[in-house]
């Protein structure tokens, strides 16, 4: 089996300056497709130089764009840029995701809208420009995660919010394949990124015990899942959830 070869290809990747988003553009990237690394604008400019940063580690193959997936003409705006500058869109991977974590009764409505809005209706956003715009023979990779589907303690947003991509993307892989567009999506267990790291020493103490490989996974082993899917030896899988979370079942 040959090297997978995406030369030529283009590739949107949400929330790609850090963690799971960066290694995932360096993988792709290293395959020969041109990169978008795409951030959301924080007032503080973090995300715009951790992005820069991505991009300096890259090369000439990554290009930085900001876009807030929140807002849908934020979104058409990026894939105006993507289109006019390169000339087409053919891999999109939706990983931008923040967590908000408190207990149903404790969580406020704005904790609730913020995850919803950026884990959920984000990737809305970006799947419905995609569908607009994406090349026949495209792909989309979503990001889900374990939680999704077995739904820990105090993330009942976060929970709600992923498992809602695994429908999102089930119904999208129906309505694109006549267009040879895949659309699958991967549900990482916990992963040694920001993110992951941000959970207390002690709930994650529990949850690597219910781990069978007795360990966390790295950023690059999900994002080599992610490369997969995008690629050609992924061509008859779509509609799919992968499961990357080292035999954690729930």
């Amino acid at each position: 089996m040959r090297g997978i070869d995406l030369s030529g290809k283009t590739a949107i990747i949400t929330g790609a300056g850090q963690g799971l988003g960066a290694s995932t553009a360096l993988l792709i990237s290293d395959a020969g497709a041109t990169v978008i690394i795409n951030y959301f604008n924080d007032p503080q400019g973090n995300n715009r130089e951790r992005a820069e940063q991505t991009a300096a580690g890259i090369g000439e193959r990554a290009v930085v764009m900001e876009a807030d997936v929140r807002k849908p003409e934020a979104v058409e705006a990026l894939f105006d840029q993507v289109v006019d500058r390169l000339g087409h869109v053919d891999i999109l991977v939706n990983n931008a995701g923040i967590i908000r974590d408190r207990t149903v009764k404790k969580m406020t409505q704005e904790e609730w809208q913020d995850v919803i809005d950026t884990n959920l209706t984000g990737t809305f956003h970006m799947c419905r420009e995609a569908a607009k715009r994406m090349s026949d023979g495209g792909r989309i990779v979503n990001l889900s995660s374990i939680s999704g589907v077995i739904g820990f303690f105090g993330q009942a947003n976060y929970a709600a919010s992923k498992a809602g991509v695994v429908g999102l993307t089930r119904s999208l892989s129906r309505e694109l394949a006549g267009r040879g567009i895949l659309v699958n999506a991967v549900a990482p267990g916990v992963v040694l990124t920001d993110m992951g790291l941000s959970i207390p020493e002690e709930v994650r103490a529990r949850m690597l015990a219910s781990i069978p490989m007795g360990r966390f996974g790295e950023p690059e082993e999900i994002a080599r899942v992610v490369l997969f899917l995008c690629s050609g030896y992924a061509s008859y899988i779509t509609g799919q959830v992968i499961h990357v979370n080292g035999g954690w079942v729930g």
